[in-house]
């Protein structure tokens, strides 16, 4: 007769890391209903991606995030070696992506975000405050990979010929999309419904960035007209009570239908908000400590 262990496996750090960056990433996507973003209810604006393809997507970067993590541990200072080091992982991350979802571009941006907080949390993970990984984020973002691809990516293209900040400028002013907008627009919806509503909370903080972002998706897909639809109806679901109000929701499915017509999707401020969800859980702990060895 076998003897089975019963006993749950202690997680390391950068398992456990790797676990909240790929929860981030399938709570954002089951996040519904978002404007125009692929959700529960469908594929929004997008043809080629579908809710499936995207928790396929989220588990597939488990190993990138992982590596990440480890190389931080290794590394134990920000500096090139670092960076360089996240670089070719998000790399290789991005292959395994395209590999995955039979080369539809899923999860880009989020492996930029989400790797850099996950390294930058890896580094000190005592120092749990937003503010406090987004600025060891950005200065790991203000270095410069010799390695990356010359090539400019859609966002960085669309960045330059707007005058907008790109991702890349995003993570190196330390994420104020988040820790402006979408952190503290997720503490005060929670408030106010008194831990319950968490669903509302989290659309709510997906409206607050997208209030202001420039999100470069949108630009892409849509041009000028795309993003000012995007941030004035976003705002609009914000003024007239939020995602939990009647006259919020009625402004949500207005604004998804826009967006949707318009075949504008914001999925930099999606991006974004799988991050603000990941270092909303960095703060609340979220057993970062316990069991992990």
């Amino acid at each position: 007769m076998h003897a089975f262990n019963l006993q749950p496996k202690k997680l390391s750090l950068a398992e456990h890391l790797a676990d909240m960056a790929v929860d981030a990433l399938i709570d954002e996507a089951d996040l519904s209903p978002k404007p125009a973003l692929v959700d529960r209810r469908g594929n929004g604006a997008h043809t080629d991606l579908h809710l499936g393809l995207m928790h396929a997507s989220a588990l597939s970067l488990w190993p990138a995030f992982k590596e990440m993590a480890e190389a931080a541990l290794e590394c134990g200072e920000i500096g090139l070696p670092l960076r360089e080091a996240l670089g070719r992982i998000g790399r290789e991350g991005e292959a395994a992506m395209l590999t995955t979802t039979d080369g539809v571009n899923t999860h880009r941006g989020a492996i930029w975000a989400l790797g850099l907080l996950v390294a930058a949390t890896a580094l000190e993970p005592e120092s749990n405050v937003a503010s406090a990984v987004t600025l060891r984020a950005a200065r790991l973002a203000l270095l410069n990979d010799r390695y990356a691809p010359q090539p400019l990516s859609h966002g960085a293209q669309v960045a330059q010929r707007y005058g907008v900040r790109g991702a890349r400028e995003e993570a190196q002013l330390a994420f104020p999309a988040v820790t402006g907008l979408g952190l503290p627009q997720l503490k005060r919806s929670r408030a106010v419904r008194r831990g319950r509503g968490e669903q509302n909370a989290r659309l709510d903080a997906l409206l607050a960035i997208m209030t202001t972002l420039a999100d470069t998706c949108v630009l892409y897909r849509a041009g000028e007209p795309g993003l000012q639809a995007m941030q004035q109806g976003a705002r609009a679901v914000l003024d007239a009570g939020g995602s939990a109000s009647l006259g919020g929701r009625r402004q949500l499915h207005a604004l998804d239908q826009q967006l949707i017509a318009l075949n504008a999707s914001p999925g930099g401020a999606a991006d974004l908000l799988a991050a603000c969800l990941f270092l909303d859980r960095i703060e609340r702990g979220d057993g970062l400590f316990p069991g992990v060895c």
